[in-house]
């Protein structure tokens, strides 16, 4: 895993190679073992190494024999033996033992198909140079970031949109609409970034940019195809075959690889067959939230050493700058914190670490996948009528039963945005000060259409997997790991586990009493019956309870009466929002910890004294390897 920085150079501009090796500087934690550069009269290149694989070689960015095709990656290619293997006897000749070679072969061996061919986690770029052709490519899921700036013919790209604050055609602009749609998702969804012409290269896409024009591909759709002849016992016995066979292909390194463990079935069946040495668990001092305490008695637990990090409530608020840095984007998920933390923890013992993102979404593992049978028959109730009920709710305070009631005045169809929905379009119209209107309908899912998916939990599992997943759950798990130059690696997000998931009949996911139904049957046989059948829990962080002490409201409390908070917000509105949640008059944390969340990234992004780039001193005397034509 890597990170990756370039642009194209305007006609008659070019940008002086300073600006690309302060472009690499600020990403440098993703790379701390070794950076090189690329450039000629059309493009500059750079890139910084974490090196899992081939550690003595693959330096990057890497050439063919004519030096016509240059690359650089991010992420890890677990099928790369093989297609090794089938490339030679292509003809290709390789000179390191490094699947970054496989991209560059491949490509000239497949071209734009090349993406389909693969099996792992990437962004890459790979250029072209006979044709004067710029190919980038995203993985299926979105595991790897990819960032790209255009405006005014500057085209700039990278894996973490801060390195382009370096270059000097950049124009650091907030993008207003980004907030609105951020204050209703907890995340910043969608192709567009709170940085005004950033954006995201969606997963399963590839980019061609020739000159100033440029072409954006889908080269994957995450189609599921029922299959309802198999059993459930089948099932579970091919999920068990196929997840054996990831974690084999996931644990190829030349480095130690480790797991994270929490109380969940992913973790304790991912660390059991993983056979990993050591595990990593995060725990907090109030009881509720604590989960190191019980990782002493799972199943296997034996078999590896835990290391457990317990995290205050002092160093977690002290952090919450530091972690938006990171981040790029504000992201209002509170586990995105304490995942920095037990990075922080796993860093100290390994370089690499296996965790279970992406079961969820696969396997049909989110309590809310319940809802459509539980509430059968309140869904039979005419559409008028429950939209008429749930007006009346939106008017009322906030009480048990009241948000259950408004979200049942919809279709899921027209209302499913993911596992957490916050404010409402008349709630933001009363919160900013220049309310919008520019989210009144869904963020579009792109090409990722769901036309076609006709029941409830398809629609909701494809909503989750190609938008909640991407912008949320693997954004926080590679930025937060990257802050501490670690390669997380995710088993359950292969394209051949998918393949088995995208079979499963929706009552082998979920029912109005479990979730995750054929998993959990494939789990029982290695972990036991209770550590498969655990509740959801997700990945608890005690904000609600600690936004209630001291300092810690005070805190929030100055952030909400700030002149940045005036900025953009009805200020009063937002104290009387605090303070009824320190009073129990109603449970406001989500809300409370979107909008300071909000206010510290601004901050930090936005107002010139606190930017700042933290390099880690071991790298500062690092000097690039040079590569041009």
């Amino acid at each position: 895993m890597c990170g990756i920085v370039g642009y194209t150079q305007k006609q008659n501009k070019m940008v002086h190679v300073s600006v690309l090796e302060k472009m690499m500087d600020r990403i440098a934690h993703r790379g701390p073992d070794g950076s090189g550069l690329y450039y000629d009269a059309n493009i500059a290149i750079g890139h910084r190494r974490l090196a899992i694989i081939d550690v003595d070689g693959g330096e990057q960015p890497m050439k063919n024999e004519d030096q016509s095709i240059v690359c650089a990656f991010n992420g890890e290619i677990y099928n790369y033996k093989e297609l090794r293997i089938y490339l030679i006897a292509k003809g290709h000749e390789f000179k390191t033992n490094c699947d970054t070679e496989v991209l560059i072969h491949g490509y000239e061996e497949w071209g734009y198909e090349l993406p389909k061919k693969l099996r792992g986690m990437f962004s890459f770029v790979i250029w072209d140079a006979k044709n004067e052709e710029l190919f980038c490519a995203r993985d299926n899921f979105g595991i790897k970031p990819f960032y790209y700036y255009l405006k005014d013919g500057n085209f700039m790209f990278g894996s973490e949109i801060k390195s382009f604050l370096e270059h000097p055609d950049f124009e650091k602009e907030l993008n207003m609409k980004q907030l609105e749609r951020y204050l209703t998702y907890q995340y910043s969804p969608g192709d567009e970034t709170f940085f005004k012409n950033v954006y995201k290269l969606p997963p399963a896409h590839y980019l061609i940019r020739r000159g100033e024009k440029m072409e954006l591909v889908q080269y994957w759709y995450p189609v599921r195809n029922e299959d309802k002849e198999t059993s459930i016992d089948e099932f579970a016995n091919k999920i068990s075959e196929i997840m054996e066979d990831s974690v084999k292909a996931h644990k190829i390194s030349d480095v130690e690889v480790g797991s994270f463990l929490s109380s969940g079935v992913d973790s304790t069946y991912l660390s059991a067959i993983s056979k990993v040495d050591k595990t990593f668990t995060l725990g907090y001092d109030e009881e509720r939230y604590d989960e190191s305490s019980k990782v002493k008695s799972f199943p296997k637990s034996e078999d590896y050493k835990n290391y457990s990090r317990i995290l205050g409530k002092t160093e977690f608020f002290d952090r919450v700058g530091e972690v938006q840095y990171y981040m790029d984007e504000p992201l209002a998920d509170a586990a995105s914190i304490a995942l920095y933390f037990i990075d922080e923890e796993a860093a100290k013992h390994v370089k690499v670490c296996l965790s279970g993102e992406g079961a969820d979404e696969l396997f049909g593992g989110y309590n809310v996948y319940k809802e459509p049978f539980m509430w059968q028959g309140y869904n039979k109730i005419s559409p008028i009528i429950r939209k008429g009920i749930g007006a009346i709710a939106e008017l009322l305070p906030s009480m048990p039963g009241r948000n259950f009631v408004v979200r049942h005045a919809s279709s899921v169809k027209d209302r499913y945005i993911g596992p957490t929905c916050l404010f409402s379009e008349k709630e933001k119209r009363k919160l900013l000060k220049n309310y919008i209107g520019v989210e009144k309908k869904k963020v579009s899912l792109s090409v990722h259409s769901t036309e076609s998916v006709e029941d409830d939990i398809n629609y909701m599992q494809k909503t989750d997997l190609t938008q909640w997943l991407v912008g949320d759950i693997l954004l926080k798990a590679d930025k937060m790991s990257m802050a501490h130059s670690l390669e997380v690696r995710v088993p359950f997000l292969d394209k051949e586990v998918f393949d088995v998931a995208s079979r499963l009949p929706v009552s082998y996911r979920a029912n109005k009493e479990a979730t995750k139904i054929a998993f959990r049957k494939c789990a029982e046989k290695v972990v036991g019956d209770e550590a498969a059948n655990r509740m959801k829990k997700g990945f608890p962080v005690p904000i609600r309870d600690w936004i209630k002490e001291e300092p810690y409201h005070q805190k929030i409390k100055d952030a909400f009466e700030s002149q940045t908070a005036k900025k953009f917000f009805n200020s009063k509105m937002l104290v009387r929002m605090l303070e009824k949640h320190v009073s129990n008059k109603g449970d406001y944390w989500r809300y409370i910890w979107c909008i300071y969340v909000f206010l510290i990234w601004y901050e930090r992004f936005f107002e010139p004294v606190r930017e700042e780039v933290k390099i880690n001193p071991q790298n500062e005397q690092m000097k690039p390897v040079y590569l041009h034509a």
